[in-house]
């Protein structure tokens, strides 16, 4: 499964991705996009320009404006991440605290996409199944 952002500067979008929130980048074309792994999904970032070109080998895709994408995390990570993007300058926009259970923190990546750390209590997922 594979999510796609778009933003207007590769580099500034790549150092966050890698450096903040520690994902890896498996493919790189600094004309183009950055693709990083995030568990057994992949999420891909295009400059927004090349994802909407005619001239582009896929068909056309992208959005106008920020994009929104939520990033599972353990309930009991939820305040290191905060300490960790405060580390780093990044602001939390907003912290919720669900009404039937769970949490999320809301920040913006240097597209001005809006990111989301959320707990699986938020929608009742067990995280558990299938480890053993």
């Amino acid at each position: 499964m594979e999510t796609s952002l778009y933003v207007d500067n590769l580099q500034a979008a790549e150092a966050f991705y890698c450096h903040v929130l520690g994902l890896s980048c498996l493919q790189r074309d600094p004309a183009r996009h950055a693709f990083f792994q995030c568990g057994q999904q992949m999420l891909l970032l295009f400059l927004a320009e090349i994802s909407s070109s005619t001239q582009s080998d896929v068909p056309q895709h992208g959005c106008h404006g920020p994009g929104h994408l939520a990033f599972h995390v353990q309930s009991d990570q939820l305040n290191c991440w905060q300490n960790h993007l405060a580390h780093h300058g990044i602001d939390i926009e907003q912290k919720v605290q669900w009404p039937h259970g769970g949490e999320s923190l809301y920040f913006r990546d240097p597209a001005g996409n809006s990111l989301e750390l959320v707990s699986a209590e938020v929608w009742g997922l067990d995280t558990t199944a299938g480890k053993e």
